[in-house]
Order: structure tokens, then C-alpha cells, then sequence
């Protein structure tokens, strides 16, 4: 099953980054907002506390930008609801980029991480898989974030979203992509959702008709699979 389309133009991987900065840069955290919200929008909301808000940043592909859905309807935007129906003293950030590979990833989080998280949600890997590229350079990659979070972040739990591809590129490929999740999260102590996409994955009524990304009932089902194992994290 896929879920992510190609890398989008220079132009937009810019938009993604400043609109990343411009969540973090006005200071928002009105437990109102959706933090997948447009800059204005962010703007315009009224600040609650913002020096005593944590962020749980979300940071991947398509699947944590919600592409094809209202940004409301992202799973990464309802865990921000279910945060604020609790009283949670957290913010959501969505750092999503359709197309997003781990060189990608590794490319922009220094960008991204310009403030201090609590919380640091890593959901890349799909698209290196599904294009078959070399395992030890997505192992490297994801380290290299990894590595950053911690650099800039010392005190942040890092949450590893596990994934896995169809057999297309073979099984000795399939099986190591898979399972490469697990190793590097048991590596850098961090914490592991086995699979982003369970009881989503390959279920068409779950999925668009592009047979890629989840609809607005599959992802509610992905915020169900991440706040199972946000949600003890959470003070």
C-alpha cells in the first residue's frame, strides 16, 4: 500500500518550512487553536500561557500533513483535540511535508526544531521504502534526527512511528524495512508505535481513492493507534 505522493517543488517545501515557523514564531497556543491551521488564522488567536505550553511536534510525510482531508481532520489535529478536551498543558505543532523522505527530513530539522519540544513524534521512512532506496542510508537519516532531537531537545521523548511497505521490493528488503523501526527505537531509547497505519493500511473504505492516503475515518482511527501511546507520556 502507498501513502505518499512525489517531493512537491522548492517553492513548497519553503511554504512548509514557514509555516512551520510562523506556528512556533507567534507564540499561539490557545488550547482552542489547530496548530495545522494557515499563519493567519495562527495570528489571530488569542495566546494562553504560551512560556507554559510543551510542544509535541509531529514531524513526517503526508500522512501526519493530511494530505486530501481538512487539516482539522489530520490525526495529528485530533490528538491536538483530545490534548485540549483533557486540559493538557501541550501544544500540537504539525512539521507534516507531503513527499517527505528521511534525506528530506534530515535536510530541514534544523529549521523546524527552532524552539524546544516535549515531545518529538518522528514519522518518516515510508517514501525511502516505497522507492527502494538503500536501508542503510533511511537508518543513517532517521539517526541523524534523532540525533538533532536530542542535540537541541535533551529532555524530549522521542516517539518512533513504525511502518511497513508491500513486498514489491522483494522480501529480504520487506522484512528488514520493517523491522528496522524497532531497532533504531530500541537503540535511542525511544518509543515505538509498531505500526502507524494498523487497521488502516490496505482497508479501502479507510483509504482515498487514490488507495494512498487515509480518509477522515482512517485517520481518526491512526489518532486512536498514536494517543494509545502518547497519551502515558503526557504529565
Amino acid at each position: 500500500m502507498k501513502f505518499c505522493l512525489n517531493r512537491k517543488t522548492p517553492y513548497s517545501v519553503i511554504s512548509g518550512l514557514l509555516l512551520v515557523l510562523t506556528v512556533w514564531g507567534c507564540g499561539s497556543s490557545d488550547t482552542k487553536t489547530n496548530t495545522t491551521t494557515t499563519p493567519a488564522e495562527q495570528a489571530a488567536s488569542k495566546p494562553d500561557s504560551p512560556a507554559k505550553k510543551q510542544t509535541i511536534l509531529f514531524y513526517g510525510n503526508s500522512l501526519t500533513a493530511g494530505y486530501g482531508v481538512e487539516p482539522s481532520q489530520a490525526f495529528s489535529a485530533l490528538i491536538g483535540k483530545k490534548v485540549d478536551s483533557l486540559g493538557l498543558n501541550y501544544r500540537v505543532v504539525n512539521a507534516g511535508l507531503s513527499g517527505e523522505t528521511t534525506a528530506g527530513g534530515k535536510s530541514r530539522i534544523g529549521w523546524v526544531l527552532r524552539q524546544p519540544v516535549a515531545i518529538f513524534v518522528l514519522e518518516l521512512g515510508g517514501n525511502d521504502g516505497l522507492r527502494g532506496l538503500p536501508l542503510a542510508d533511511t537508518r543513517k537519516n532517521l539517526q541523524a534526527i534523532m540525533d538533532t532531537v536530542r542535540q537541541k531537545s535533551p529532555q524530549a521523548t522521542i516517539v518512533l512511528a513504525g511502518m511497513q511497505i508491500p513486498p514489491n521490493m522483494g522480501t529480504s528488503y520487506t522484512k528488514e524495512f520493517r523491522g528496522m523501526f524497532k531497532e533504531l527505537a530500541d537503540k535511542n531509547k525511544a518509543v515505538l508505535i509498531p505500526f502507524l497505519l494498523e487497521n488502516v493500511g490496505g482497508i479501502p473504505k479507510l483509504n482515498q481513492p487514490d488507495g494512498i492516503h487515509p480518509t477522515p475515518a482512517g485517520h481518526k482511527i491512526v489518532a486512536n493507534t498514536v494517543w494509545k501511546v502518547i497519551r502515558p507520556l503526557l504529565k
